[in-house]
């Protein structure tokens, strides 16, 4: 029976291009359990957008000399662009700045009032003295009250994990000029954490065994300490908060972490009304059987295994004020949060600032998208830091992507192609044959159990072993050797693509762009694996808007092997990956800040 799967990936922030660190967290681990699950024969629903609302927006905008909407607009665009590009295959790609999230963020904030989670308070915040603008908490740096630790942020440590506010730091200070904030009484919006303790620690409890050890022992490590957490700020940029006596306040909005979470349930919204069918949504976030999956770095953790969660199921009236669901009925929380470690550069950390950074469209300028893909999944952050050079890079796409999976294909195919015009009728098959062809048809089962689990490392390790015992099979049996012997060729051969088939397939969520050109080597008809594309919308009476989607359920791709056909015509193959000359590491070595 399939199932419905929310793939929620966070919101890029558009105060910028994203760099290589960004999609590795975010972006293509999202993508390859989205096409796995499709491929598997369920309902995805593969949701995120630009975040635009924010005061480092504000910020960047300034800097820039344009105004908020254009610097959100631009941004917007590019990213948008570029993880089209990088094949990333949502089904809505969207933006926090749509009337339509508006509307969906007021109507959340109105649940959790009515139902008592949300409270005014009066506190103290942090005011920019040079620019009388409100300072977002992870603007502010100082010494941890906790552990003291000299670098903790305005709203956590991430030394020692604790919530924290920046009136709680010592010798606080701004990241954006350096000069110490200054603290002002203010009338703000609260949501009430602590209410949710138990229902928080009942639901976490429950995912041991399920989530990654390290972001469940770090969401559990949060419950000790939950604290009210303001979800309004001085602002004249953002949502509007939708209570009397607050909605016609110019300079009070509700914060960007509340608003930009909210984005999973507005965007799927949207897209349901944009597919024709307005209650479509209710599929992945109310049936009882429907499973929903975020993916996001590290640095992101606390906002979706604990406040998200808090949010939902104070909107669903189960905290312990209890309450009643709001007009949007009740909504399940996340099945699962898979978050990444952080991905370095050449030793340090990314920094647009030092030019420690590679965009995402520099790097799609000179390389492969699934170049970039594999690296990512094979070497990237997924339980530990890691760290990116241009040397592992080099190696994994010469020695892997090229000399391997590209080197099966092209030497399988051409040879085919060159005696035979087609995939050959084989005769019959020898033990070492049967073997192979059992040992990749097993590989499915293996590697589809490591993606469900979002273990793709694992997932990439088994499917390229198949590929290198492929490529064993074919040096044992050189059929090149066998002119002789036309019959015992053509067997080995149809063995040969049989494997290429089933590689293909196996290394489709990982690589599938490349995958759709072995499919049609192959002489594949129709899509197999589908490619999202960017499209122009609008709202009514709104802005128009560029937005990433795609229609994949008419795709072939399967998870299975599927017996490739004796006669199938085969011309000569073209290189699946370009070989890359061993100066690009000096060369992109030198594009970086000294």
């Amino acid at each position: 029976m399939p199932q419905h799967i929310l793939t929620a990936v966070a919101w890029p922030y558009a105060n910028g291009p994203r760099h290589i660190g960004h999609v590795s967290g975010f972006g293509v681990p999202s993508d390859i359990f989205s096409r796995y699950q499709r491929m598997a024969g369920n309902k995805v629903l593969m949701v995120s957008g630009t975040d635009e609302h924010g005061t480092p927006i504000q910020v960047q905008a300034d800097q820039e000399g344009v105004s908020t909407q254009e610097l959100v607009d631009r941004y917007n665009r590019i990213i948008a662009e570029d993880l089209t590009a990088l094949g990333l295959s949502y089904d809505l790609f969207t933006r926090t700045t749509t009337r339509n999230h508006y509307e969906v963020t007021q109507e959340i904030f109105r649940g959790l009032y009515k139902n008592g989670y949300v409270v005014p308070q009066t506190t103290l915040g942090a005011v920019s003295p040079s620019t009388g603008r409100t300072l977002p908490d992870r603007y502010i740096e100082g010494t941890c009250p906790i552990c003291k630790y000299d670098g903790a942020r305005g709203d956590q440590c991430d030394n020692c994990g604790n919530q924290l506010d920046p009136i709680d730091l010592i010798n606080p200070r701004s990241k954006i000029n350096g000069e110490t904030p200054k603290f002002v009484e203010t009338e703000h919006f609260m949501l009430d954490l602590p209410a949710f303790a138990d229902v928080l620690g009942s639901y976490l409890q429950r995912k041991h065994g399920e989530w990654r050890p390290n972001v469940l022992k770090f969401s559990l490590n949060l419950l000790n300490d939950l604290q009210p957490r303001a979800i309004t700020r001085d602002l004249d940029w953002g949502v509007p908060i939708p209570l009397d006596g607050w909605r016609d306040l110019e300079n009070k909005r509700l914060y960007v972490w509340f608003d930009a979470v909210i984005g999973y349930l507005s965007a799927s919204i949207e897209w349901a009304k944009r597919s024709g069918d307005p209650d479509a949504w209710r599929a992945w976030w109310q049936s009882p059987d429907a499973r929903s999956y975020y993916f996001m770095g590290k640095d992101n953790i606390v906002f979706h295994s604990v406040i998200w969660p808090a949010m939902l199921l104070g909107y669903n009236g189960e905290g312990a004020k209890g309450g009643s669901p709001g007009s949007l009925g009740r909504l399940n929380p996340p099945t699962e949060v898979v978050s990444s470690e952080y991905l370095t550069m050449e030793g340090r950390k990314f920094s647009s600032s030092r030019r420690v950074v590679i965009y995402v469209r520099d790097f799609l300028s000179r390389y492969d998208a699934d170049a970039l893909r594999y690296y990512i999944a094979i070497a990237g952050p997924e339980t530990q830091d890691t760290d990116f050079t241009w040397a592992e890079f080099l190696n994994r796409n010469n020695g892997e992507l090229v000399a391997a999976w590209g080197n099966l294909v092209n030497r399988s195919i051409s040879m085919a192609a060159k005696n035979f015009g087609e995939i050959p009728q084989p005769g019959e098959l020898t033990d070492a044959d049967r073997e192979l062809l059992e040992r990749s048809k097993a590989a499915f089962a293996t590697v589809g159990a490591e993606l469900s689990r979002s273990r793709f490392k694992n997932a990439l390790t088994e499917a390229f072993n198949v590929v290198r015992e492929a490529n064993k099979y074919l040096a044992d049996q050189a059929p090149w050797k066998l002119k002789d012997d036309p019959d015992r060729q053509r067997s080995i051969l149809y063995v040969a693509l049989q494997i290429v088939d089933d590689a293909k397939t196996l290394l489709t969520p990982f690589l599938p762009s490349s995958s759709n050109k072995v499919y049609k080597m192959l002489g594949g008809e129709g899509t197999w694996s589908s490619m999202p594309e960017l499209r122009e919308v609008e709202e009514e009476g709104g802005r128009p808007y560029p937005v990433i989607t795609g229609t994949y359920e008419d795709d072939v791709a399967t998870w299975e092997s599927r017996p490739i056909r004796p006669g199938t015509p085969l011309s000569a193959p073209t290189p699946l990956f370009t070989k890359l000359d061993p100066k690009i590491v000096d060369e992109e070595l030198a594009r970086l800040g000294g």
